[in-house]
């Protein structure tokens, strides 16, 4: 066996690893050559992500048979770098399982990779970190600058986190209230009898509008007396008879109101007088509340005729029936119907504000509910409803408005244990429902927060408008359109913007019933998009003179990128 050198062994190790360095530089050196090309032009954000598609040609004779390249995306932030995942590519000759680039023809490579969005990457550049390497050499290409980033014109969504829906109160400031009392006849007779004037059920009735009439808060707003005959006898007669006790009963009845003092009982339209010849309805509920007998046959007669003589004959033909009917059911029939109408005034909104932030436990739960929505200091709004939830456990409107207060103050903690609360309550309630998907997009589960939106038909437009702000989120723009509908919206706008249904979206823009900055900003960003400079210039103007913090956000918003170095552009901006 022969033996080598040591020296010779030396210069042939030194001699494989310059090669290997020289391969590298030589790519290295060359890697001007590559052209790239990034798709959009400018990155985007959508879907909360900056999604990347690049293609990478590379030219004849680079690739090095030995080599392997790692090449990474970079989005360089004022906060930072950003990394996007790496691509790993392979020279001819190397036995592993990556992306093959030929040396002598070159080749082109695909890749896409997508970062999650953060605000500072308004304010960015995408640059391409390369590092080529052969066994244990390693050299780094120079960073190349391949693209701008990232427009975020999708944060703009107002309302981002949804509409919530308030569990509406039943509170009335006014409750009629009526009180009744019956008085009774003797046959034929209208007269009323003194048995009658002082009755426990006058008695009673004449206690209620007593106490109505000295309380402030009570209106008693007039009478209605209704006076019946019962169905026997001539229907003329009838006629006369429940017309004639109408009169008695009003004029028994007027005397009484004014020896209480009751405000315009004198005056004439303060009693409404009704008459009904013959009680077939009272007679027909009474008969078939009865034991009496023949009961079905006489129910059967009331069916079959229509005409108050042959009724009558015909049930007088059932005499033993006819016999109790005059004892025990036409006697009820002979009366007068006092109805008394009260307008109970609740108390005023300063008084039920004052009540609600001072002492809610006073408070009604309707009286509560309606009290929240008389002020517009969320803060207080969930005091008042959380003092709801801690009287009226069981009230699930009461959990869902404390939950939805909670929920716009930012602590959607409290409000999912309150909404979930709710739900629990009244399962399955759409008002509910829809809060819970706004808990749910607060969260960021957008599928769960769409599902829930959709099972939530019926809670009002809140619901579409919430479905346009999820598939917004998802980058489903042209569903998102659909969603908010003819709306004059600025999110309809802008989901229209982002489907580049350019003209709606200033059609929409332009039918908003109160514009503010944002309407022209996004009015900028429409015109920025094509090309139409003056109106750009004179809507972006317009957006900064109402609001001067909007100069900031122009100077990094990309949409407007072309105009950076244009001296009008700076000067709105400045």
């Amino acid at each position: 066996m022969k033996k080598f050198n040591l020296s010779i062994l030396m210069a042939i190790a030194v001699i494989f690893l310059l090669s290997g360095c020289s391969g590298l530089n030589k790519m290295k050196k060359s890697a001007s050559g590559i052209k790239y090309e990034v798709k959009p032009e400018v990155l985007e954000m959508h879907g909360d992500n900056v999604a990347l598609s690049l293609e990478a040609r590379y030219p004849e004779k680079f690739f090095n048979k030995k080599a392997i390249v790692v090449a990474t995306p970079v989005l360089k932030t004022p906060a930072g770098e950003v990394e996007f995942k790496p691509l790993t590519l392979q020279g001819e000759k190397v036995t592993a399982n990556n992306k093959v680039v030929n040396y002598a023809s070159g080749g082109k490579v695909t890749y896409e990779g997508t970062v999650p969005y953060t605000k500072d990457m308004r304010q960015s550049e995408l640059i391409l970190k390369v590092e080529a390497s052969m066994k244990t050499k390693k050299v780094a290409f120079e960073p190349v600058k391949i693209a701008d980033g990232v427009i975020s014109t999708p944060t703009l969504l107002v309302n981002q986190l949804g509409e919530v829906v308030v569990a509406p109160d039943k509170f009335q400031r006014i409750v009629p209230e009526t009180y009744q009392a019956d008085i009774y006849y003797d046959i034929n007779k209208a007269e009323v009898k003194k048995t009658e004037m002082k009755s426990e059920d006058v008695t009673a009735l004449k206690d209620k509008v007593k106490a109505a009439n000295s309380k402030s808060n009570y209106n008693i707003k007039g009478v209605d007396v209704s006076a019946y005959a019962s169905p026997d006898g001539k229907l003329e007669l009838n006629d006369k008879l429940a017309k004639e006790r109408s009169k008695t009963a009003s004029s028994f009845f007027k005397k009484e109101l004014e020896n209480m003092k009751v405000s315009k009982a004198d005056q004439s339209e303060f009693f409404q007088l009704m008459s009904t010849a013959e009680d077939w309805d009272g007679f027909k509920d009474l008969v078939s509340k009865s034991n009496i007998q023949d009961k079905d046959l006489i129910l059967r007669v009331l069916s079959m005729y229509n005409d108050p003589d042959v009724r009558e004959k015909e049930i007088r033909n059932i005499s033993a029936a006819f016999t109790e009917l005059a004892d025990q059911i036409l006697p009820a029939l002979r009366r007068s119907k006092f109805s008394v109408n009260v307008d109970v005034i609740g108390k005023s909104d300063d008084e039920l504000l004052r009540i609600a932030t001072s002492k809610p436990s006073d408070l009604g739960i309707e009286e509560v509910l309606y009290a929240a929505t008389l002020t517009k200091d969320v803060k207080v709004q969930n005091g008042i409803y959380k003092a709801a939830t801690e009287k009226f456990p069981t009230c699930y409107r009461a959990w869902n408005d404390f939950g939805i207060t909670a929920a716009e103050q930012g602590d959607f903690k409290t409000a999912k244990t309150a909404i979930e609360k709710s739900n629990s309550l009244k399962a399955n309630d759409p008002i509910v429902l829809n809060n819970l998907g706004v808990v749910a997009l607060a969260e960021g589960d957008y599928d769960k927060a769409e599902g829930l939106f959709r099972s939530a038909a019926g809670a009002g437009s809140e619901v579409d408008h919430n479905i346009g702000i999820v598939n917004v989120k998802k980058s489903n723009y042209t569903q998102a359109v659909t969603n908010f509908g003819s709306s004059c919206l600025f999110n309809a706008a802008l989901a229209q913007t982002l489907n580049k249904e350019y003209a709606k979206a200033l059609k929409t823009l332009d039918c908003i019933p109160e514009p503010n900055a944002m309407t022209d900003y996004l009015r900028a960003v429409v015109y920025a998009r094509q090309g139409q400079s003056a109106n750009m210039f004179k809507s972006l103007e317009a957006a900064v003179a109402a609001q001067a913090d909007l100069k900031q956000m122009a100077k990094t918003d990309l949409e407007f990128g072309k105009f950076f170095e244009d001296a009008k552009f700076q000067g709105i901006v400045k």
